[in-house]
């Protein structure tokens, strides 16, 4: 007894420190909220004297936001430390909802405080950055000329069609630097006018504008390399492509085969003379695209050649076999309803809903043979489904030794005329059945 007592004064003491140090950390969060608040609000007044009113919003509404909450966390410590007495429990709750107050104060102030140092590095890294991009675009206006030089000789060698996609890349070049400097110079404008919002958008829209031209000048340099590569893998899909149809000539000559080998023959044809002006890239793409149909036609042909495609009457008797297998099932599950377990009812509503599929495949050539497949799994469903339905009528058939003869041709030999003629009437249709099996 007395070790019980001593294990709840020790619980009792443990739960007594807790509490007090629920209550000091809520203290301590409750006056360090209230020098955030002070020291955020400092900011913030620094802060729209430097960036203006728009660029400081979050922070102004965050910082009212906590103050109103903050007001709660104040009352709740008050009524810690007024004359009304407290439970236990209310002082706790009271300082939990305390710190989690504070907590969030502290969380909210250092987000928006995050994304307002962030704005007034911005501003301050203004004159920067616009002397960056100044000088971006000084660069990038030397390399205008070479690449409206390497267009002109570009020209001379690939069509308009291969031309098209850096035809006009100077011209762009240019436009976008004229508008990045622009940019620059609104963006210092609107600085000195104290509109920094204004001024840090058209800053950026000034950077974009040198990237952009940065990328489109390095497209130009990149486009004669990637020309001479579209040349030289042309010509091995070229030497490919004579090869393929050299072998095609030994392939089964399907229709398919035949109509791909033309077609890889045209795009032989089309390809421009030696001397004329080229488009590499979309003759490659053409004669890839005809290669892989011709290679895709004959490998369909040689799968075809080894497995031969069933024929309509294969596909229509495999069917009928299929019709009559259900049937027999579907006759003996339906006069046995009492008797049939679970899964010979499942083969057979498998079978069935397989079997509604199968018309649709029929008809055309690619899918007879899924046609064939199918209709051999439902006459394979449906003979598993007629097994174990016999299954489960012999497990359900009395085993004393009055039935007769183990068979179901007779009746009880002591019972009445009703269960005789039962047995009589269920041999019968066993009997039926599976003379349709055999037959």
């Amino acid at each position: 007894m007395a070790g019980f007592w001593g294990r709840r004064k020790r619980e009792e003491e443990a739960l007594a420190a807790q509490d007090a140090d629920l209550a000091r950390r809520a203290e301590q969060a409750l006056v360090a909220a209230d020098e955030r608040i002070r020291t955020t609000a400092d900011e913030l007044a620094f802060a729209q004297a430097e960036l203006g009113e728009s660029l400081t919003a979050d922070l102004k509404a965050a910082l009212a936001s906590v103050r109103t909450h903050l007001r709660e966390a104040f009352q709740l410590h008050q009524l810690n430390h007024d004359e009304i007495p407290d439970t236990v429990e209310e002082l706790r709750t009271r300082n939990a909802r305390i710190a989690q107050l504070c907590d969030w104060a502290e969380d909210l102030l250092d987000e928006k405080t995050a994304v307002l140092a962030e704005n007034v590095a911005k501003v301050r890294r203004a004159p920067e950055v616009t002397a960056q991009v100044l000088r971006d675009a000084e660069e990038l206006t030397t390399r205008i000329a070479p690449a409206r030089a390497t267009i002109e000789r570009l020209s001379a060698r690939y069509a308009e069609s291969a031309m098209r996609r850096i035809a006009s890349s100077a011209d762009e070049a240019e436009q976008l630097i004229a508008f990045a400097r622009h940019g620059a110079d609104v963006s210092g404008r609107r600085r000195d006018a104290h509109r920094n919002e204004e001024a840090n958008l058209a800053l950026e829209t000034a950077t974009e504008a040198v990237r952009r031209t940065g990328t489109i000048l390095d497209t130009v340099d990149d486009f004669e390399i990637e020309a001479l590569r579209a040349e030289s893998t042309l010509a091995d899909v070229v030497a490919d492509s004579r090869g393929d149809i050299v072998a095609a000539r030994s392939a089964p000559q399907t229709p398919e085969v035949v109509a791909a080998a033309a077609n890889l023959e045209a795009a032989l044809r089309a390809l421009s003379p030696a001397g004329t002006l080229n488009d590499p890239f979309a003759e490659l793409t053409q004669l890839r695209n005809a290669n892989s149909a011709l290679d895709a036609a004959i490998d369909k042909a040689q799968y075809r050649a080894q497995h031969p495609l069933p024929s309509l009457d294969q596909v229509q008797h495999a069917l009928d076999d299929a019709d009559r297998q259900l049937g027999v099932a579907r006759s003996l599950i339906s006069g046995h309803r009492g008797w049939i377990g679970a899964d010979a009812r499942t083969r057979l509503a498998e079978a069935e809903r397989l079997r509604v599929d199968v018309p649709t495949l029929l008809p055309a050539e690619d899918t007879r043979e899924q046609a064939l497949s199918s209709a051999r799994r439902v006459a394979q469903l449906a003979s598993e489904s007629l097994q174990l339905a016999q299954r489960d009528i012999d497990s359900s058939r009395p085993q004393d030794q009055n039935w007769g003869n183990g068979g179901w041709g007779g009746g009880r030999r002591s019972g009445g005329g009703s269960d005789l003629m039962g047995g009589v009437l269920g041999g019968l249709v066993i009997g039926s059945i599976l003379d349709g099996i055999f037959d």
